[in-house]
Protein backbone atom coordinates (compact mmCIF):
# COMPACT_ATOMS: atom_id res chain seq x y z
CA UNK A 1 0.00 0.00 0.00
CA UNK A 2 2.78 2.41 0.94
CA UNK A 3 4.65 1.71 -2.32
CA UNK A 4 1.46 2.48 -4.26
CA UNK A 5 1.04 5.75 -2.35
CA UNK A 6 4.66 6.63 -3.09
CA UNK A 7 4.13 5.94 -6.80
CA UNK A 8 0.98 8.08 -6.87
CA UNK A 9 2.87 10.86 -5.08
CA UNK A 10 5.71 10.70 -7.61
CA UNK A 11 3.20 10.94 -10.47
CA UNK A 12 1.51 13.89 -8.75
CA UNK A 13 4.84 15.61 -8.22
CA UNK A 14 5.79 15.17 -11.87
CA UNK A 15 2.42 16.55 -12.96
CA UNK A 16 2.71 19.46 -10.56
CA UNK A 17 6.19 20.35 -11.82
CA UNK A 18 4.92 20.21 -15.40
CA UNK A 19 1.96 22.41 -14.50
CA UNK A 20 4.06 25.12 -12.91
CA UNK A 21 6.57 25.23 -15.75
CA UNK A 22 4.67 28.05 -17.41
CA UNK A 23 6.02 30.53 -19.96
CA UNK A 24 5.25 33.40 -17.61
CA UNK A 25 7.76 32.14 -15.08
CA UNK A 26 10.84 34.31 -14.67
CA UNK A 27 13.03 31.25 -14.22
CA UNK A 28 13.74 28.71 -16.92
CA UNK A 29 13.58 25.76 -14.52
CA UNK A 30 10.42 23.97 -13.41
CA UNK A 31 11.43 22.68 -10.01
CA UNK A 32 10.65 25.05 -7.14
CA UNK A 33 13.29 27.21 -5.56
CA UNK A 34 13.66 26.37 -1.89
CA UNK A 35 14.55 28.61 1.05
CA UNK A 36 14.94 27.24 4.57
CA UNK A 37 15.00 29.98 7.21
CA UNK A 38 16.28 29.00 10.64
CA UNK A 39 15.69 31.56 13.37
CA UNK A 40 17.94 31.56 16.43
CA UNK A 41 16.24 31.12 19.84
CA UNK A 42 12.75 32.02 18.58
CA UNK A 43 9.91 30.55 20.64
CA UNK A 44 6.34 29.92 19.52
CA UNK A 45 5.20 32.79 21.71
CA UNK A 46 7.43 35.17 19.76
CA UNK A 47 5.26 34.78 16.63
CA UNK A 48 1.90 36.54 16.88
CA UNK A 49 0.14 34.00 14.63
CA UNK A 50 1.07 31.22 17.06
CA UNK A 51 0.42 33.31 20.15
CA UNK A 52 -3.14 33.97 18.99
CA UNK A 53 -3.87 30.25 19.15
CA UNK A 54 -3.96 30.63 22.93
CA UNK A 55 -4.09 34.33 23.78
CA UNK A 56 -5.44 37.35 21.89
CA UNK A 57 -3.31 39.74 23.95
CA UNK A 58 -0.41 40.30 21.55
CA UNK A 59 2.47 42.50 22.68
CA UNK A 60 4.38 42.37 19.38
CA UNK A 61 3.03 41.70 15.92
CA UNK A 62 5.05 39.67 13.40
CA UNK A 63 3.04 40.46 10.25
CA UNK A 64 5.43 38.94 7.72
CA UNK A 65 5.86 35.63 9.51
CA UNK A 66 2.09 35.58 10.04
CA UNK A 67 1.50 36.18 6.33
CA UNK A 68 3.83 33.32 5.48
CA UNK A 69 1.73 31.04 7.69
CA UNK A 70 -1.44 32.23 5.99
CA UNK A 71 0.02 31.46 2.57
CA UNK A 72 0.93 27.89 3.51
CA UNK A 73 0.74 25.24 6.23
CA UNK A 74 1.32 26.07 9.88
CA UNK A 75 2.40 23.19 12.12
CA UNK A 76 1.14 23.53 15.68
CA UNK A 77 3.01 20.59 17.22
CA UNK A 78 6.52 21.30 15.97
CA UNK A 79 9.79 20.84 17.79
CA UNK A 80 13.46 21.56 17.36
CA UNK A 81 15.51 18.33 17.54
CA UNK A 82 17.09 19.61 20.76
CA UNK A 83 16.56 22.41 23.25
CA UNK A 84 20.00 23.82 22.42
CA UNK A 85 21.14 25.42 19.19
CA UNK A 86 24.30 23.67 17.94
CA UNK A 87 22.95 20.19 18.59
CA UNK A 88 19.73 21.08 16.76
CA UNK A 89 21.74 22.41 13.84
CA UNK A 90 23.54 19.10 13.45
CA UNK A 91 20.20 17.24 13.33
CA UNK A 92 18.60 19.70 10.91
CA UNK A 93 21.64 19.59 8.61
CA UNK A 94 21.81 15.77 8.52
CA UNK A 95 18.30 14.46 9.25
CA UNK A 96 19.80 12.41 12.09
CA UNK A 97 18.87 12.40 15.75
CA UNK A 98 21.64 13.78 17.92
CA UNK A 99 22.72 10.47 19.39
CA UNK A 100 24.06 9.45 15.98
CA UNK A 101 26.68 12.19 16.22
CA UNK A 102 30.12 11.53 17.73
CA UNK A 103 29.34 14.55 19.94
CA UNK A 104 25.64 14.10 20.77
CA UNK A 105 25.69 16.86 23.40
CA UNK A 106 28.32 19.03 21.77
CA UNK A 107 28.17 22.75 21.18
CA UNK A 108 30.59 23.38 18.37
CA UNK A 109 32.51 26.64 18.54
CA UNK A 110 34.07 28.51 15.67
CA UNK A 111 37.30 26.52 16.02
CA UNK A 112 35.89 23.10 16.88
CA UNK A 113 36.41 20.09 14.66
CA UNK A 114 33.33 19.19 12.65
CA UNK A 115 31.56 15.85 12.99
CA UNK A 116 30.74 15.85 9.27
CA UNK A 117 32.72 13.64 6.92
CA UNK A 118 32.85 13.79 3.10
CA UNK A 119 30.20 11.04 3.04
CA UNK A 120 27.79 12.72 5.47
CA UNK A 121 24.54 13.63 3.72
CA UNK A 122 23.82 17.29 4.43
CA UNK A 123 21.14 19.65 3.20
CA UNK A 124 23.67 21.10 0.77
CA UNK A 125 24.76 17.74 -0.63
CA UNK A 126 21.17 16.56 -1.01
CA UNK A 127 20.24 19.65 -3.00
CA UNK A 128 23.35 19.37 -5.16
CA UNK A 129 22.20 15.84 -5.97
CA UNK A 130 18.85 17.36 -6.93
CA UNK A 131 20.74 19.66 -9.37
CA UNK A 132 20.20 22.89 -7.44
CA UNK A 133 22.44 25.88 -6.98
CA UNK A 134 23.09 25.71 -3.25
CA UNK A 135 23.89 28.44 -0.74
CA UNK A 136 24.38 28.94 2.96
CA UNK A 137 23.98 32.35 4.58
CA UNK A 138 24.32 33.19 8.26
CA UNK A 139 25.25 31.38 11.45
CA UNK A 140 27.07 28.06 10.92
CA UNK A 141 27.94 26.94 14.48
CA UNK A 142 28.97 23.43 13.41
CA UNK A 143 32.72 23.68 13.76
CA UNK A 144 35.12 25.42 11.37
CA UNK A 145 38.70 24.76 10.34
CA UNK A 146 41.35 27.52 10.17
CA UNK A 147 45.08 27.21 9.65
CA UNK A 148 47.46 27.40 12.60
CA UNK A 149 49.64 30.51 12.28
CA UNK A 150 52.61 28.61 13.66
CA UNK A 151 51.99 25.50 11.54
CA UNK A 152 50.39 26.78 8.36
CA UNK A 153 49.93 23.31 6.91
CA UNK A 154 47.89 22.17 9.94
CA UNK A 155 44.38 22.99 11.12
CA UNK A 156 44.32 25.03 14.31
CA UNK A 157 43.15 23.06 17.35
CA UNK A 158 40.72 24.74 19.73
CA UNK A 159 42.15 25.72 23.12
CA UNK A 160 39.47 25.17 25.75
CA UNK A 161 39.17 26.54 29.24
CA UNK A 162 38.18 29.72 31.02
CA UNK A 163 40.47 32.60 30.18
CA UNK A 164 42.19 30.67 27.38
CA UNK A 165 42.63 32.71 24.20
CA UNK A 166 42.71 31.25 20.71
CA UNK A 167 45.10 33.75 19.16
CA UNK A 168 47.12 31.43 16.92
CA UNK A 169 44.31 30.75 14.47
CA UNK A 170 44.71 32.28 11.02
CA UNK A 171 41.16 33.56 10.64
CA UNK A 172 41.74 35.09 7.22
CA UNK A 173 40.33 31.98 5.52
CA UNK A 174 38.21 28.93 6.32
CA UNK A 175 40.14 25.89 5.10
CA UNK A 176 37.99 23.02 6.44
CA UNK A 177 34.65 22.03 7.93
CA UNK A 178 32.65 25.00 6.63
CA UNK A 179 29.74 25.23 4.21
CA UNK A 180 31.97 24.97 1.11
CA UNK A 181 33.20 21.58 2.29
CA UNK A 182 29.68 20.34 3.01
CA UNK A 183 27.67 20.87 -0.15
CA UNK A 184 27.12 24.61 -0.52
CA UNK A 185 28.22 26.27 -3.77
CA UNK A 186 28.03 29.76 -2.27
CA UNK A 187 28.28 30.81 1.35
CA UNK A 188 28.33 33.90 3.50
CA UNK A 189 29.25 32.52 6.88
CA UNK A 190 29.38 33.56 10.52
CA UNK A 191 31.25 30.65 12.12
CA UNK A 192 29.74 31.29 15.57
CA UNK A 193 26.95 33.71 14.79
CA UNK A 194 27.22 36.96 16.73
CA UNK A 195 27.97 35.48 20.14
CA UNK A 196 31.43 33.96 19.98
CA UNK A 197 34.87 33.90 18.36
CA UNK A 198 35.92 34.40 15.65
CA UNK A 199 34.03 37.69 15.38
CA UNK A 200 34.19 37.83 11.61
CA UNK A 201 32.25 37.08 8.41
CA UNK A 202 33.37 35.01 5.42
CA UNK A 203 32.27 34.97 1.80
CA UNK A 204 33.10 31.73 0.03
CA UNK A 205 35.58 30.95 2.83
CA UNK A 206 37.50 34.24 2.56
CA UNK A 207 37.39 36.82 5.35
CA UNK A 208 34.91 39.57 4.44
CA UNK A 209 36.09 42.89 5.93
CA UNK A 210 33.21 44.78 7.47
CA UNK A 211 34.80 48.16 6.72
CA UNK A 212 37.42 49.46 4.31
CA UNK A 213 39.72 49.97 7.27
CA UNK A 214 39.06 46.60 8.88
CA UNK A 215 41.91 44.58 10.34
CA UNK A 216 42.02 41.32 12.25
CA UNK A 217 42.20 42.31 15.91
CA UNK A 218 41.40 41.15 19.43
CA UNK A 219 37.77 41.61 20.34
CA UNK A 220 37.68 41.81 24.13
CA UNK A 221 35.31 43.14 26.77
CA UNK A 222 36.88 46.61 26.50
CA UNK A 223 36.25 46.68 22.76
CA UNK A 224 32.64 45.68 23.31
CA UNK A 225 32.13 48.31 26.01
CA UNK A 226 33.57 51.03 23.78
CA UNK A 227 31.23 49.99 21.00
CA UNK A 228 28.10 49.84 23.13
CA UNK A 229 27.40 46.13 23.55
CA UNK A 230 28.11 43.36 26.03
CA UNK A 231 30.43 40.43 25.26
CA UNK A 232 28.38 37.25 25.08
CA UNK A 233 31.05 34.54 25.30
CA UNK A 234 34.85 34.60 24.96
CA UNK A 235 37.37 37.22 24.01
CA UNK A 236 38.95 36.35 20.69
CA UNK A 237 40.06 37.33 17.23
CA UNK A 238 37.75 39.15 14.87
CA UNK A 239 37.11 42.07 12.58
CA UNK A 240 38.21 45.41 14.06
CA UNK A 241 34.86 46.89 12.99
CA UNK A 242 32.71 44.12 14.50
CA UNK A 243 29.30 45.40 15.57
CA UNK A 244 26.49 42.86 16.25
CA UNK A 245 23.76 45.30 15.17
CA UNK A 246 25.26 45.43 11.65
CA UNK A 247 25.15 41.68 11.06
CA UNK A 248 21.40 41.17 10.53
CA UNK A 249 21.15 43.78 7.76
CA UNK A 250 24.35 42.41 6.20
CA UNK A 251 23.17 38.80 5.91
CA UNK A 252 19.68 39.88 4.85
CA UNK A 253 21.23 41.94 2.03
CA UNK A 254 23.33 38.92 1.02
CA UNK A 255 20.19 36.79 0.87
CA UNK A 256 18.42 39.36 -1.32
CA UNK A 257 21.47 39.58 -3.55
CA UNK A 258 21.65 35.80 -3.90
CA UNK A 259 17.97 35.53 -4.86
CA UNK A 260 18.30 38.28 -7.47
CA UNK A 261 21.48 36.79 -8.93
CA UNK A 262 19.91 33.35 -9.39
CA UNK A 263 16.30 34.25 -10.18
CA UNK A 264 16.70 33.58 -13.88
CA UNK A 265 19.18 30.70 -13.81
CA UNK A 266 18.54 27.48 -15.66
CA UNK A 267 18.84 25.63 -12.36
CA UNK A 268 16.65 26.33 -9.32
CA UNK A 269 18.32 27.53 -6.14
CA UNK A 270 18.39 26.32 -2.56
CA UNK A 271 19.24 28.77 0.20
CA UNK A 272 19.72 27.79 3.84
CA UNK A 273 19.42 31.07 5.71
CA UNK A 274 20.42 30.96 9.39
CA UNK A 275 19.53 34.27 11.00
CA UNK A 276 21.47 35.76 13.89
CA UNK A 277 18.14 36.80 15.43
CA UNK A 278 17.04 36.52 18.13
CA UNK A 279 20.19 35.34 19.89
CA UNK A 280 22.01 37.56 22.34
CA UNK A 281 23.62 40.06 22.36
CA UNK A 282 20.35 41.81 21.65
CA UNK A 283 21.58 44.63 19.46
CA UNK A 284 19.12 45.45 16.69
CA UNK A 285 19.84 47.88 13.84
CA UNK A 286 18.29 51.32 13.85
CA UNK A 287 16.21 50.35 10.85
CA UNK A 288 15.85 47.60 8.27
CA UNK A 289 13.91 47.42 5.03
CA UNK A 290 12.68 50.97 5.56
CA UNK A 291 11.23 50.07 8.96
CA UNK A 292 12.54 51.53 12.23
CA UNK A 293 13.62 48.72 14.55
CA UNK A 294 15.79 49.76 17.49
CA UNK A 295 13.84 51.07 20.46
CA UNK A 296 10.42 50.55 18.88
CA UNK A 297 9.32 47.63 21.09
CA UNK A 298 9.21 47.18 24.89
CA UNK A 299 12.60 45.42 24.99
CA UNK A 300 15.85 44.87 23.12
CA UNK A 301 14.88 41.20 22.78
CA UNK A 302 11.62 42.10 21.10
CA UNK A 303 13.47 44.53 18.80
CA UNK A 304 15.33 41.47 17.50
CA UNK A 305 12.07 39.64 16.80
CA UNK A 306 10.88 42.64 14.80
CA UNK A 307 14.18 42.62 12.90
CA UNK A 308 13.78 38.93 12.05
CA UNK A 309 10.29 39.62 10.71
CA UNK A 310 11.74 42.24 8.37
CA UNK A 311 14.52 39.93 7.22
CA UNK A 312 11.83 37.52 6.04
CA UNK A 313 9.94 40.39 4.42
CA UNK A 314 13.01 41.37 2.39
CA UNK A 315 13.32 37.87 0.95
CA UNK A 316 9.64 37.55 0.11
CA UNK A 317 9.58 41.00 -1.51
CA UNK A 318 12.57 40.06 -3.67
CA UNK A 319 10.99 36.76 -4.72
CA UNK A 320 7.86 38.64 -5.79
CA UNK A 321 9.87 41.32 -7.58
CA UNK A 322 11.72 38.65 -9.55
CA UNK A 323 8.49 36.82 -10.41
CA UNK A 324 9.43 33.58 -8.66
CA UNK A 325 7.56 33.76 -5.36
CA UNK A 326 4.74 31.45 -6.47
CA UNK A 327 7.20 28.70 -7.30
CA UNK A 328 9.35 29.00 -4.19
CA UNK A 329 9.10 26.76 -1.15
CA UNK A 330 9.83 28.62 2.09
CA UNK A 331 10.31 26.66 5.31
CA UNK A 332 10.53 28.75 8.46
CA UNK A 333 11.46 27.37 11.88
CA UNK A 334 13.79 27.84 14.87
CA UNK A 335 16.72 25.94 16.38
CA UNK A 336 15.20 25.70 19.89
CA UNK A 337 12.60 27.24 22.13
CA UNK A 338 12.50 30.84 23.25
CA UNK A 339 14.64 32.83 25.66
CA UNK A 340 13.74 33.81 29.21
CA UNK A 341 16.57 36.21 29.90
CA UNK A 342 15.17 39.69 29.40
CA UNK A 343 13.45 41.49 32.29
CA UNK A 344 11.94 44.13 30.02
CA UNK A 345 10.35 41.39 27.90
CA UNK A 346 8.76 39.83 30.97
CA UNK A 347 7.59 43.19 32.28
CA UNK A 348 5.83 43.69 28.96
CA UNK A 349 4.05 40.34 29.48
CA UNK A 350 5.47 38.95 26.27
CA UNK A 351 5.79 35.17 26.65
CA UNK A 352 8.47 33.65 24.36
CA UNK A 353 7.32 30.11 25.23
CA UNK A 354 3.62 30.96 24.98
CA UNK A 355 1.67 28.65 27.32
CA UNK A 356 4.44 26.08 27.62
CA UNK A 357 6.70 25.40 30.58
CA UNK A 358 10.40 26.14 30.31
CA UNK A 359 12.62 27.73 27.69
CA UNK A 360 15.81 27.13 25.72
CA UNK A 361 17.99 24.44 27.35
CA UNK A 362 15.03 22.88 29.22
CA UNK A 363 13.50 19.41 28.70
CA UNK A 364 10.00 20.88 28.98
CA UNK A 365 7.84 21.84 26.01
CA UNK A 366 9.04 25.43 26.05
CA UNK A 367 12.58 24.25 25.36
CA UNK A 368 11.80 22.54 22.07
CA UNK A 369 8.45 23.89 20.82
CA UNK A 370 9.08 26.08 17.78
CA UNK A 371 7.18 27.66 14.91
CA UNK A 372 7.26 25.55 11.76
CA UNK A 373 5.73 26.97 8.59
CA UNK A 374 5.85 25.74 4.99
CA UNK A 375 4.73 27.98 2.15
CA UNK A 376 4.62 27.09 -1.57
CA UNK A 377 1.82 28.93 -3.39
CA UNK A 378 2.06 26.74 -6.50
CA UNK A 379 2.32 23.49 -4.59
CA UNK A 380 0.37 23.44 -1.33
CA UNK A 381 -2.91 24.87 -0.11
CA UNK A 382 -2.68 28.06 1.89
CA UNK A 383 -4.13 28.92 5.30
CA UNK A 384 -3.97 25.32 6.54
CA UNK A 385 -2.83 23.83 9.84
CA UNK A 386 -1.48 20.49 10.94
CA UNK A 387 -1.17 19.17 14.48
CA UNK A 388 0.97 16.23 13.36
CA UNK A 389 4.20 16.07 15.37
CA UNK A 390 7.13 17.35 13.32
CA UNK A 391 10.81 17.91 14.11
CA UNK A 392 13.29 20.24 12.44
CA UNK A 393 15.27 17.27 11.19
CA UNK A 394 12.28 16.39 8.97
CA UNK A 395 13.31 19.15 6.58
CA UNK A 396 15.87 17.02 4.75
CA UNK A 397 13.54 14.15 3.80
CA UNK A 398 10.80 16.66 2.96
CA UNK A 399 13.08 18.43 0.47
CA UNK A 400 13.93 15.05 -1.03
CA UNK A 401 10.20 14.38 -1.39
CA UNK A 402 9.45 17.75 -2.97
CA UNK A 403 12.31 17.47 -5.47
CA UNK A 404 11.86 13.75 -6.20
CA UNK A 405 15.39 12.97 -4.98
CA UNK A 406 16.25 9.51 -3.67
CA UNK A 407 18.20 9.28 -0.43
CA UNK A 408 20.66 6.44 -0.61
CA UNK A 409 22.40 4.44 2.12
CA UNK A 410 22.87 5.86 5.59
CA UNK A 411 21.61 9.38 4.99
CA UNK A 412 18.83 11.11 6.95
CA UNK A 413 18.20 8.15 9.25
CA UNK A 414 15.51 9.90 11.30
CA UNK A 415 14.05 12.46 8.89
CA UNK A 416 10.32 12.11 8.23
CA UNK A 417 9.09 13.20 4.80
CA UNK A 418 6.32 15.76 5.36
CA UNK A 419 5.39 16.08 1.69
CA UNK A 420 2.33 13.82 2.08
CA UNK A 421 1.21 16.04 4.96
CA UNK A 422 1.71 19.18 2.89
CA UNK A 423 -0.43 17.63 0.14
CA UNK A 424 -3.03 16.68 2.76
CA UNK A 425 -3.10 13.08 1.61
CA UNK A 426 -5.90 11.14 3.26
CA UNK A 427 -3.67 8.17 4.02
CA UNK A 428 -0.92 10.30 5.54
CA UNK A 429 0.41 8.88 8.81
CA UNK A 430 2.14 11.05 11.39
CA UNK A 431 5.18 9.93 13.35
CA UNK A 432 4.17 7.17 15.78
CA UNK A 433 6.35 8.76 18.48
CA UNK A 434 8.79 11.62 18.91
CA UNK A 435 12.30 11.53 20.40
CA UNK A 436 13.99 14.80 21.35
CA UNK A 437 17.02 15.99 23.26
CA UNK A 438 17.13 18.52 26.06
CA UNK A 439 20.01 20.84 26.73
CA UNK A 440 23.30 20.92 28.56
CA UNK A 441 21.95 18.96 31.57
CA UNK A 442 21.74 15.82 29.39
CA UNK A 443 18.05 14.97 29.33
CA UNK A 444 16.14 13.30 26.53
CA UNK A 445 12.43 13.12 25.91
CA UNK A 446 10.13 10.62 24.24
CA UNK A 447 6.47 11.39 23.46
CA UNK A 448 3.93 8.82 22.33
CA UNK A 449 0.16 9.27 22.20
CA UNK A 450 0.56 12.46 24.21
CA UNK A 451 2.50 10.80 27.06
CA UNK A 452 5.90 12.37 27.63
CA UNK A 453 8.77 10.77 29.50
CA UNK A 454 11.87 12.80 30.44
CA UNK A 455 15.04 10.76 30.88
CA UNK A 456 18.20 11.83 32.69
CA UNK A 457 21.55 10.62 31.30
CA UNK A 458 24.82 10.23 33.11
CA UNK A 459 27.96 11.98 31.88
CA UNK A 460 29.20 9.08 29.75
CA UNK A 461 26.11 8.68 27.54
CA UNK A 462 27.13 5.27 26.20
CA UNK A 463 24.95 2.28 25.37
CA UNK A 464 25.44 0.96 28.90
CA UNK A 465 25.24 4.36 30.58
CA UNK A 466 22.72 5.02 33.29
CA UNK A 467 19.41 6.41 32.06
CA UNK A 468 16.94 7.43 34.71
CA UNK A 469 13.31 8.42 34.05
CA UNK A 470 12.69 11.63 36.00
CA UNK A 471 9.31 12.93 34.81
CA UNK A 472 6.11 11.65 33.21
CA UNK A 473 3.46 14.04 31.92
CA UNK A 474 0.18 13.46 30.11
CA UNK A 475 0.28 16.27 27.56
CA UNK A 476 -3.29 15.45 26.52
CA UNK A 477 -4.56 16.90 29.80
CA UNK A 478 -1.49 18.73 31.12
CA UNK A 479 0.18 20.50 28.20
CA UNK A 480 1.59 22.97 30.76
CA UNK A 481 3.56 20.16 32.49
CA UNK A 482 2.43 21.21 35.94
CA UNK A 483 4.77 19.57 38.43
CA UNK A 484 1.93 18.41 40.70
CA UNK A 485 0.83 16.21 37.76
CA UNK A 486 4.24 14.63 37.30
CA UNK A 487 3.35 10.94 37.55
CA UNK A 488 6.89 9.57 37.66
CA UNK A 489 6.53 8.28 41.24
CA UNK A 490 2.87 7.29 40.98
CA UNK A 491 2.56 3.44 41.02
CA UNK A 492 -0.54 3.73 38.85
CA UNK A 493 1.65 4.83 35.94
CA UNK A 494 4.63 2.53 36.46
CA UNK A 495 3.65 0.46 33.41
CA UNK A 496 3.53 3.59 31.23
CA UNK A 497 7.01 4.63 32.40
CA UNK A 498 8.34 1.16 31.66
CA UNK A 499 6.78 1.11 28.18
CA UNK A 500 8.17 4.50 27.17
CA UNK A 501 11.58 3.77 28.67
CA UNK A 502 11.75 0.48 26.79
CA UNK A 503 10.73 2.14 23.53
CA UNK A 504 13.38 4.81 23.95
CA UNK A 505 16.15 2.36 24.82
CA UNK A 506 15.24 -0.08 22.06
CA UNK A 507 15.07 2.64 19.42
CA UNK A 508 18.29 4.30 20.44
CA UNK A 509 20.43 1.24 21.14
CA UNK A 510 19.34 -0.63 18.01
CA UNK A 511 20.32 2.45 15.98
CA UNK A 512 17.68 1.46 13.43
CA UNK A 513 16.33 4.24 11.17
CA UNK A 514 13.13 6.01 12.23
CA UNK A 515 12.76 7.85 8.93
CA UNK A 516 10.07 8.07 6.28
CA UNK A 517 11.28 8.74 2.75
Amino acid sequence: MYKLQSLIRCIFTAALIALIALPTMAQKNSKPNIIVILADDLGVGDVSKYRRLHNPDIKLETPNIDQLAESGMMFTNAHAPAALCATSRYAIMTGNLNYRSPLPWGVWSGYAESVFTPSTLTLGRLMQQANYNTSFIGKWHLGTGFADQDKSNEIYKLVKGKGKKNLRADISKIIADGPSQNGFDYNFTLPSGIQNEPYAAYENDIWYPLHEESMIALIDSGYCERNGFVMEKKEGLGDSHWQPSDIGPLIADKAVEYISNHAKDDKPFFMYYCSQAVHTPHEAPNDLNGVKIKGTTPSKHMDMIKELDQQLAMMVQTLKKEGIYENTVIIFTSDNGGLHVDGDTWNARHEPSDIYRGCKNDPYEGGSRVPFIVSWPNGIKGNTKSNNPVIGLDILATLAGITGTTIEGEGALDSYNLYPTLLQEKEDKPRPYVMLQGGSQKECMIVKDGWKLIVQFDKRDKTDSKRTPIALFDLNTNIWEHEELNYINNPKYAKKVKQLMSLYNTTRDSRKPTRRM
